[in-house]
């Protein structure tokens, strides 16, 4: 009998290894919050050996001074503070990353960071570009006791407590249906080459909501910024992303570094195309919710009833907002109920 290497043994063992590990990554890569978790080993509790859930998550969102993004900031940390302590949350502490370089008038109702916002001009009118260097400035300077973070937005409200949906070095992450980096190939080829694999493998996300472990966001923030930077300086990927380019560049930053989400459906709604809330955790307010008297939808046309975070660019929305007329949504009636409840109840709301 021909007797067997020890070297082709040991290849034998590590190519085994690599195949079981790449199909598990793939496996859970392509799992969603729906699907059955038949397989032992990638069940969410056993995850949980790995650093998962049970861990809390520090809340994070970037933001300027500007009063169309204070008067967000301050609703969505009046729920926060809410949902921090109810049943099921495991939310840590908040920090609003402030990057205008400077403090301002609610250092002292919300707990914030203040870091420098990119050079000026560089951002070419488009402030979401100052995020990616805002994390990037935070993870480096900040004490942060959380394991895990949670990449969060203004315009957020949590609706339902929000646990952490991470499991270990995989992170969560909402899957936005505009999003396609497959339908880009030319454009993503320019920042992510051929022997990194398909397109495909490009999750169709943006940087919030995630929750990431910090350790892993420490290694993807710098890729996120400089491909962020990269994109918006070539006119033909500026054109073509418009303004979801730092979310692309999010997205190529994680497979860059073979960094692949969970992708949850429940992690939020968006009215008003979501009706319903069901057991979704966090209300994403971005789309004007246009309706006439009958309740009808009338989106692209300005309403006879109308909610649009853009209609208050200068200050914030009155107290006490009228509610929809009957027939429209849950979504967006727990929407106005919400605002109304936070402004009724966040002290000097009209005279900051």
């Amino acid at each position: 009998m021909k007797r067997v290497s020890p070297l082709f043994l040991v290849l034998l063992v590590l190519g085994f290894f690599f195949a079981t590990y790449n199909l598990l990554t793939m496996m859970i890569h392509y799992k969603t919050y729906s699907e059955e978790w038949d397989d032992p080993f990638l069940k969410p509790e056993n995850l949980n050996e790995f650093g998962g859930s049970k861990s809390k998550y520090h809340v994070a969102l970037t933001a300027n001074d500007a009063p169309y993004s204070q008067w967000q900031c301050r609703i969505m940390y009046y729920w926060y503070k809410k949902a921090k302590n109810m049943p099921g949350s495991e939310m840590g502490k908040f920090t609003r990353i402030l990057h205008s370089g400077k403090s301002d008038s609610l250092m002292e109702e919300i707990p914030s960071f203040v870091v420098d916002p990119l050079p000026e001009g560089l951002d070419r009118g488009y402030v979401v570009l100052h995020r990616p260097w805002a994390f990037v400035q935070w993870l480096e300077k900040a004490t942060i006791d959380e394991e895990y973070i949670l990449m969060a937005e203004p315009d957020h409200i949590f609706i339902n407590p929000l646990p952490n949906l991470a499991r270990g070095q995989y992170p969560a992450g909402f899957p936005f249906f505009y999003i396609k980096p497959s339908d880009h190939e030319t454009i993503i080829r320019k920042y992510y080459p051929e022997e990194k694999g398909s397109p495909m493998d490009i999750d169709p996300i943006g940087n919030s909501p995630v929750i990431i472990r910090k350790s892993v966001l420490e290694k993807i923030a710098p890729t996120w910024m400089n491909i962020s930077l990269m994109m918006k300086d070539d006119p033909a990927t500026d054109q073509a992303f418009g303004w979801v380019l730092e979310m692309y560049a999010y997205a190529v930053a994680s497979a860059l570094h073979d960094v692949h989400h969970i992708l949850r459906e429940d992690f939020m709604l968006q009215p008003p195309w979501d009706v319903e809330i069901g057991n979704k955790f966090i209300l994403h307010y971005t789309y004007g919710c246009d309706y006439n008297l009958k309740g009808e939808l009338t989106y692209g046309k300005i309403g006879e009833w109308r909610f649009d975070k853009r209609s208050y660019l200068s200050g914030p929305p009155p107290r006490n907002l009228s509610l929809p007329p009957p027939g429209v949504p849950e979504s967006v009636v727990r929407l106005v109920q919400m605002v109304n409840e936070a402004t009724a109840n966040i002290p000097d709301w009209d005279t900051l």
